[in-house]
């Protein structure tokens, strides 16, 4: 096992599924090990803190707005801009944890996430507190992948027809 990144050291000539590391988590997700627990605390408590800081930059900015009197409509227009972008970039942010997301999609809605960061520190910080993110959605891959590896090994070679009787 790998202590740098907790992916499991694996022969070269070993050729079962490999389970897809993590982020902040490597492979440890795989059987709750080397500090699984700790981790996920550490991902929560930081995911909540940036939240918060970068809601505390958000208040400053619209001080900012306020400070220079651009008016009612544009103050509200900037609020609720930052309001659906982050209900947007945590439901997307959460779906992402369950299904892979479209590449195509995912990029046509970077400007979206990124206007909308809390949203996805929010989605990251709830899903911490069950589970590491995204752990459920590679878990279901790493073991439809590793049973499909046990039946192709398994497998009977040969036709049992065509056995040659022993006299």
């Amino acid at each position: 096992m790998s202590e740098k990144n907790g992916t499991p050291a694996t022969p070269a000539g070993s050729t079962g599924p490999r389970p897809e590391p993590l982020r902040f988590f490597g492979t440890t997700w795989v059987d709750h090990d080397h500090g699984y627990t700790a981790r996920r605390i550490a991902v929560a408590v930081g995911s909540l803190a940036t939240a918060a800081a970068s809601c505390l930059v958000l208040r400053f900015a619209y001080d900012g707005i306020q400070i220079a009197a651009v008016g009612g409509f544009v103050t509200v227009l900037v609020v609720v801009m930052f309001a659906v972008c982050s209900a947007l970039a945590f439901r997307h942010t959460w779906e992402g944890f369950t299904k892979r997301p479209d590449p195509d999609r995912h990029a046509s809605l970077r400007s979206l996430l990124m206007i909308g960061f809390v949203g996805s520190l929010l989605a990251y910080f709830f899903r911490s507190l069950t589970e590491a993110p995204g752990e459920k959605l590679h878990r279901e891959e790493y073991e439809k992948a590793r049973k499909q590896q046990q039946s192709r090994t398994t497998r009977r070679t040969g036709n049992p027809a065509k056995k040659r009787r022993r006299h």
